[in-house]
């Protein structure tokens, strides 16, 4: 396919792509949209002018809203036929191509829109699926004989987050203050975090309600999956490590985590399906799937200190993910637990083999013994006030690549 509008060889958003998004446009009005190269097209414009007239099911003008919600929840059946029919209209020769008045009024320049949250995200659960990330952790704070825990590889672990603080790339951190404990303090001490994380993750977002008692299966799953967005799940591992045990992540993670704005869809990524690690010891029935499930997705995060320049400290893949995405979501509703359009499921901390690889701070100077080197000759063992980091994440094969563009979150001082 070639496209009537011009974008680079190596944009994240070519014609193979068509994500989808939420915009303040000159900021004047707000709806949905999507992007090719850095041209970014509202929607609801398109609608007004009927060009999505053929499709069925899609009724009244869902791109006016303020959130994807609305339009996602219209099932597969009709998010995929507008996404085909955004495809046709972007080609060479296409009637939207020879429409100069509505290409004047509904493609905006990307410096002229301001990006938001995609989704209005009701619930929120960050799971622990990277055997790598889990190994690495288990080695530092357990017994490195015994890194994983007895249920590790019998069911993908995962806890509820906080869903209110999640924002859109682009939106500031303060740094999260609270109790911790030193390892030479006999009791705990109060103050900001000393030890804060970034986490490398991928996240993907619902477009069904169920009823409580419902489960979804690992062969219903994908139906259930609009898209996948790059996800920060900020960490203050000072507050998690003295407050983790024995209900989990709470304050050292409920302060913020960071979201790209554009929702890449499962079908632009179809392309990209890998065969996910092999699982040993086999697992239970609900969990077991056919076919390739995971995904050959390139991941990179680039720590920018104040008035610097990024430095790449993390090269990764999502393919390493040890439970695919459909596991997650069967384990999680296997016993009842209701979803809702719009929720949100990390994948928890995405860490490969190689020390490069490795999806945080904790892992990459591994618990600050080993600090990183910036080019401009500072070191960091965790995140420093002012310090941005930017994650970046997209998919390339036979000439066609599928990208998310980047989440950045830069952290300030505490209030």
């Amino acid at each position: 396919m070639k496209s009537f509008v011009e974008y680079n060889a190596d944009s994240d958003f070519s014609i193979y792509n068509i994500p989808f998004g939420v915009a303040v446009f000159n900021k004047e009005f707000i709806g949905c949209c999507t992007r090719i190269g850095d041209q970014v097209i509202d929607l609801a414009g398109l609608y007004d002018l009927a060009y999505f007239e053929q499709i069925e099911g899609l009724d009244d003008n869902v791109f006016e809203a303020y959130t994807l919600n609305e339009f996602i929840e219209l099932g597969k059946p009709v998010t995929n036929a507008v996404r085909l029919r955004i495809q046709e209209l972007l080609q060479e020769g296409s009637l939207l191509s020879k429409d100069q008045k509505t290409i004047e009024d509904a493609f905006y320049d990307l410096d002229k829109v301001k990006m938001m949250m995609p989704v209005h995200v009701p619930n929120y659960t960050d799971f622990y699926s990277s055997i790598e990330h889990a190994t690495n952790v288990g080695k530092m704070f357990r017994d490195p004989a015994n890194a994983l825990l007895p249920n590790w590889k019998h069911l993908p672990v995962g806890y509820h987050g906080r869903a209110s603080s999640i924002v859109v790339s682009g939106t500031d951190i303060n740094r999260p203050k609270g109790q911790t404990k030193p390892a030479d303090a006999e009791k705990p001490i109060f103050g900001p975090s000393k030890q804060l994380d970034f986490e490398l993750e991928m996240a993907f977002i619902l477009n069904k309600n169920t009823e409580m008692g419902e489960s979804i299966s690992t062969k219903e799953a994908e139906d259930a999956i609009f898209g996948m967005v790059v996800f920060n799940d900020w960490s203050a591992r000072d507050i998690q490590s003295w407050e983790y045990i024995p209900l989990g992540p709470f304050l050292g993670k409920n302060f913020g985590s960071s979201v790209s704005p554009w929702v890449v869809t499962m079908e632009a990524l179809e392309p990209f399906r890998t065969a996910s690690p092999n699982q040993d010891p086999e697992v239970l029935e609900y969990l077991k799937f056919e076919g390739d499930k995971n995904y050959d997705i390139n991941l990179e995060v680039f720590l920018q200190p104040e008035n610097g320049e990024e430095n790449l400290i993390s090269e990764s893949n999502y393919k390493y993910m040890y439970w695919n995405m459909t596991q997650q979501l069967a384990h999680h509703t296997v016993n009842g637990c209701n979803v809702e359009v719009g929720d949100l499921y990390a994948s928890g901390t995405i860490s490969g083999t190689d020390p490069k690889s490795y999806g945080s701070m904790l892992e990459l100077t591994w618990r600050g013994q080993n600090p990183i080197t910036l080019n401009n000759g500072q070191e960091r063992k965790f995140i420093e006030d002012n310090d941005t980091v930017i994650m970046r994440a997209w998919s390339e094969k036979d000439g066609v690549r599928v990208g998310f563009g980047e989440v950045s979150g830069k952290i300030i001082p505490t209030k």
